[in-house]
């Protein structure tokens, strides 16, 4: 074979190894078409993932949801005080009742200390009738008001007036030096009323005490009535001053009603027997800033002062 015939032979075998146009397109055009394809299983997949963590993430936050429940983040209120206010102590009683109990005293009466008078007030009267020879009639008088309010960590003012309401009677029947200590309910004045009577030995005399205790509300109105013969005067009845001392805690009662636009509505005492609730009367009375201790003087101390 000559050279020229084999630079032909080599030339045809170069040219028949080309690719064939019309193969290669159809590659291309396999290759176009797989694209697509996957391009369409990574979007599906792509969908199908986020739809599930979507879900995952509601479900989750609805499980969070329904553990903190509708009150979990809500405290636990109490009921307003049904009073906001007091009336002023030395007029809680008409000039009438005042004549009527302490016959020739100042009606304006004396008033008691207080830092807050829309919470507590106090006012007190005496009086002495002078007879001459026949000796003198003493009279002393005392109306204080102390008002509740409520209070997240103590209660309702209503409660805690309760409470008060039975430590008061319970002061009352355990003076020192009382004699012939009787306890009654007392009908008709606020939503409870008691009222407790004794007699109390002194060098001028005997005294007959009362101590009538009401609540009304979120409020306690506590009425302290001696009364004494002296010089040889005779001693007052007991059951003359006790009505009197009723009627004017009915009076004082009204009083603080109407101060806050209200009219009081009275049903017959169910306080007769307080002294099974006294432990827990004595408990809840702790704090200072509400009661500020006994809400009325010593009887028998503010009446042999007055006659000193």
């Amino acid at each position: 074979m000559s050279e020229g015939t084999m630079q032909r032979a080599a030339h045809r075998d170069q040219r028949d190894r080309r690719p064939v146009p019309g193969k290669r397109r159809g590659r291309v055009l396999v290759g176009a078409a797989v694209l697509p394809v996957l391009l369409l299983a990574a979007a599906c997949s792509s969908e199908s993932g986020s739809g599930s963590g979507d879900k995952a993430g509601a479900t989750q936050a609805g499980k969070a949801s329904a553990s903190a429940g509708p009150g979990a983040s809500t405290s636990p209120t109490v009921q307003p005080a049904r009073y906001a206010k007091l009336p002023e102590a030395c007029k809680v009683l008409s000039d009438k009742t005042l004549d009527d109990l302490v016959p020739k005293a100042d009606d304006s009466g004396k008033e008691g200390t207080s830092s807050d008078l829309s919470r507590r007030a106090s006012c007190s009267w005496d009086s002495l009738e002078n007879h001459g020879v026949d000796g003198s009639q003493f009279r002393w008088l005392n109306v204080s008001l102390l008002r509740f309010t409520s209070e997240q960590t103590r209660g309702t003012g209503e409660e805690q007036a309760h409470e008060f309401f039975l430590k008061q009677v319970q002061d009352a029947k355990s003076t020192d030096g009382a004699k012939n200590t009787a306890t009654q309910p007392v009908s008709a004045t606020g939503d409870e009323a008691t009222a407790v009577r004794y007699d109390l030995k002194k060098k001028e005399g005997t005294f007959k005490q009362q101590t009538v205790v009401a609540r009304v509300a979120n409020v306690v109105v506590t009425v302290d009535y001696n009364g004494a013969g002296l010089a040889g005067d005779k001693t007052p009845d007991a059951d003359d001053l006790v009505k009197q001392a009723e009627k004017a805690a009915a009076e004082a009662v009204a009083s603080v009603a109407k101060a806050n636009g209200d009219t009081v509505k009275s049903a017959p005492s169910a306080s007769s027997s307080p002294s099974d609730k006294a432990s827990a009367s004595k408990d809840a009375q702790d704090g200072k800033d509400t009661t500020e201790g006994s809400a009325s003087p010593s009887p028998s101390n503010s009446a042999s002062s007055s006659k000193d």
